[in-house]
């Protein structure tokens, strides 16, 4: 594999890969139900996102991996966890491409009305199938704009935003509190609501895994990710909490174009932003396009990781131009396959698969903080020197961590909504953690009997 990523790729993955359409268009349901609390929901799991990704980025700095999360869960648990959190992230990935590709093309044929969606789809696939074969800078290349992109529509919104709340923007009155303590006030749905809210900021913050899976293909591994780690965190927190704070304060929680057009479209509106709905569908494409070119290149690493592993079929493992072009072959046509179940089988197979993959990125975290906590007490004994990044008062907010995911488990298992996803994502889990059991065992047995 090569080393074809600067620092510059890895700031902007870093930033990129967790700013998607379920930030600009997806939040808005969290508002709907959470209200001016939602800016509590996102600053309590940005919190949470932010001691993950401190563990992860001690891990990743000592041991640098193209299987991130899975190579160390393997190293501090076993090889049937790096099976396990390998391949189900694989699935999460793969699926959220075929997503991604819907939802971009739909945007599209909005544009060119009469113009067929599967059309745009395959278009999609094929570009970005094709960037992540060629060299990994051009992957590099594609995100950065990409991110640069997104980052810089986010700042200009938080300006905009910023300006208005203070009365300084022409054109509009500053509003004061009154959005944020009229309407029902800071708790309009009570607990439940902040609750419904939560659960949907946790999984917006999905996708900063990637910049540690990147990081081993950058020029200088350790540095990259201790930089894009520890830049990457406040900015995203900022990003996130700063626009939930702009938005409930400028625009009534209960807008219905909260919902119907996204909170961002919604906000620009009522500050008289002409052409505000198509600005946002613009960067609204970007962003899925940028998270289809960053899973795609997940999976397909993830994917050489687990071969190379010895977890999975040698043919993704195989690598030519220095790029493992069977795993990205593989995670393009797993993607195109989702989209094509959505066509097919809507309201069975594919509503199974998107409820299978709910919750996975939870069963991430729970690998990563548990192997950060094994892990951790072994380097420090045996290669001290490797720890040029440290989780911040280990053990104790290790330990928070889990207790908040734990939390969470339950909360989602006390809703309807999430309830099924709970449930679906873990029985994938087991069935992958029994299969990476058995496998352990046969190779443990093997390796005997040579």
């Amino acid at each position: 594999m090569g080393h074809g990523l600067k620092q510059r790729h890895l700031s902007m993955i870093a930033l990129g890969g967790v700013i998607g359409a379920g930030l600009f268009v997806g939040s808005g349901a969290g508002i709907a139900a959470a209200g001016p609390s939602i800016v509590v929901a996102y600053a309590s799991s940005g919190l949470l996102v932010m001691l993950v990704m401190r563990m992860l980025g001690e891990m990743s700095a000592a041991y640098p991996s193209s299987g991130s999360f899975s190579a160390h869960a393997e190293r501090a648990i076993g090889p049937w966890a790096g099976f396990t959190a390998g391949w189900a992230y694989w699935v999460l990935l793969c699926t959220a491409v075929g997503l991604e590709a819907i939802g971009a093309a739909s945007i599209v044929t909005g544009w060119l009305p009469g113009t067929p969606q599967w059309a745009w789809v395959a278009l999609f696939m094929a570009v970005f199938c094709l960037s992540n074969l060629a060299a990994v800078r051009n992957f590099g290349e594609f995100e950065f704009w990409f991110a640069a992109l997104k980052v810089g529509a986010i700042a200009l919104f938080l300006i905009l935003g910023a300006l208005a709340i203070a009365g300084l923007l022409p054109g509009t009155d500053a509003p004061g509190t009154s959005h944020l303590t009229g309407d029902g006030g800071f708790l309009p749905n009570g607990t439940e609501g902040l609750v419904i809210g939560l659960l949907a900021s946790v999984f917006a913050y999905g996708g900063l895994e990637t910049v540690t899976i990147a990081a081993a293909e950058s020029e200088d591994p350790v540095r990259g990710v201790a930089t894009a780690v520890r830049t990457a965190m406040w900015r995203i927190a900022l990003f996130y909490i700063g626009s939930m704070a702009v938005i409930v304060t400028l625009v009534p929680w209960d807008d219905k174009n909260i919902v119907d057009k996204g909170p961002y479209v919604a906000t620009l509106d009522t500050l008289g932003i002409s052409g505000a709905g198509q600005i946002m569908n613009v960067v609204v494409l970007v962003a899925l396009l940028s998270a289809m070119n960053a899973n795609i290149y997940g999976a397909s690493r993830i994917a050489y990781s687990l071969v190379a592993r010895g977890q999975g079929p040698k043919v993704l493992g195989r690598v030519t131009g220095q790029v493992p072009r069977v795993a990205v072959l593989a995670s393009s046509v797993f993607g195109f396959l989702c989209v094509l179940l959505s066509y097919w089988r809507p309201d069975d197979i594919f509503s199974w698969l998107l409820n299978m993959i709910g919750a996975v990125i939870l069963v991430v975290w729970i690998f990563i903080a548990v192997s950060q906590l094994m892990l951790r007490r072994r380097i420090e004994r045996e290669e001290p020197e490797r720890l040029t990044v440290r989780m911040w008062a280990y053990p104790g907010l290790t330990w928070v961590s889990l207790a908040a995911m734990a939390g969470i488990f339950v909360l989602m298992a006390r809703q309807p909504g999430t309830r099924v996803q709970l449930y679906s994502t873990g029985a994938m889990v087991l069935a992958l953690a029994l299969g990476g059991y058995l496998w352990q065992r046969l190779r443990s047995r093997a390796g005997r009997e040579e």
